[in-house]
C-alpha cells in the first residue's frame, strides 16, 4: 500500500495545502487538495473518494475534480455519511455556486454518491473500508482501509479527545491522525474537536492499553504558523511513548 500526503495542513498557502490522502493512486480520502496537487491524468486514475465530514477544507475540491472529469466524460464515486451529501447538495453542487454534478450529465452523473453507515465494512475498489465515528464538532468518521495483502491504515480525520470506543474498532499498522495546535491551545483544541500533542499522547496511551501495541503514527492538519511548536512537542511525545510519531508534509510518501 502506497500512501501520498497531498495536503497536510489546515491552512493553504504556496507551501501548505489542505488535508488530502491518496492510496495507490486510486483511492482518495478527503478532498482539500486533490486538484491542486494532481495532474489531470492523475485525477482520472482516482476511482473513489472517501469524505470524512462536511467542513469546507475537507470537501473543497469535489466541485473542481468533478468539473475536470465532466469535461473528459469520466465519473467518480464518492462515499460518505448523510451530512456530507446534504452539504454538497445545499452549498456546493447546487447549480448556483457550481454545477450539480450529482445529477449532470443525465443519465450518468459525473459524481456518484454513496451514503455509508458507520461500523459496516464496505468493499471499495478492492479495499475493505470501515467508517468509524470520531469526536469532532460536526458528524465525522475516520476510515480504516485494508488492502487485499493485509496492509491496514486508519485515518481519524479531525477529532478531539475521547477515542477509546474508536480504538476498539480498528487495528492499523499506520495511524494518520491530527494535531491542530500546540499544548498552549489544548483547551481550545479539545473544545473545538481537535487534538494538541499532550491530548494525542493520552489517546495513544489509550490505544496501546486497549490494543496491546502502538502503530506508526503520522500527524496532519497542523496550523502552519504553529508547526514548529507542534513539532517539538510531538518529538517529546514520541520519545515518552517510545514510538514513531512524525509530522506529515506535502508530497510525503508512505509505504506499508
Amino acid at each position: 500500500m502506497h500512501i501520498q500526503v497531498l495536503g497536510a495542513h489546515n491552512c493553504e498557502s504556496q507551501n501548505s495545502k489542505l488535508v488530502s490522502l491518496l492510496i495507490d493512486d486510486v483511492l482518495a480520502i478527503d478532498a482539500g487538495a486533490l486538484t491542486s496537487s494532481l495532474s489531470f491524468e492523475a485525477q482520472q486514475k482516482i476511482k473513489a473518494i472517501l469524505l470524512t465530514h462536511h467542513h469546507y477544507d475537507h470537501i473543497r475540491d469535489i466541485p473542481t475534480i468533478a468539473m475536470n472529469l465532466f469535461l473528459r466524460q469520466a465519473t467518480i464515486n464518492v462515499y460518505s455519511i448523510p451530512p456530507v451529501y446534504d452539504a454538497l447538495v445545499t452549498h456546493l453542487l447546487n447549480d448556483e455556486l457550481y454545477s450539480n454534478f450529482l445529477q449532470q450529465p443525465a443519465p450518468n452523473p459525473t459524481v456518484r454518491f454513496t451514503v455509508i453507515e458507520s461500523d459496516k465494512p464496505l468493499r471499495i475498489e478492492g479495499y475493505t473500508v470501515l467508517a468509524v465515528p470520531v469526536n469532532h464538532n460536526v458528524p465525522t468518521v475516520g476510515y480504516q482501509v485494508a488492502s487485499a495483502d493485509g496492509k491496514v491504515v486508519f485515518y481519524t480525520s479531525d477529532t478531539g479527545p475521547g477515542l477509546a470506543d474508536c480504538w476498539q474498532r480498528v487495528s492499523p499498522q499506520l495511524l494518520i491522525t491530527e494535531v491542530t495546535a500546540p499544548d498552549k491551545y489544548k483547551q481550545w483544541a479539545a473544545q473545538s474537536g481537535h487534538l494538541a500533542p499532550s491530548l494525542l499522547k493520552q489517546e495513544l496511551t489509550s490505544f496501546r492499553e486497549l490494543n496491546g501495541y502502538l502503530p506508526q503514527v503520522v500527524v496532519v492538519h497542523m496550523s502552519p504558523h504553529l508547526e514548529k511548536e507542534i513539532e517539538a512537542e510531538i518529538a517529546a511525545v514520541s520519545k515518552a511513548l517510545g514510538g514513531s510519531i512524525t509530522l506529515a508534509y506535502e508530497g510525503m510518501e508512505l509505504n506499508l
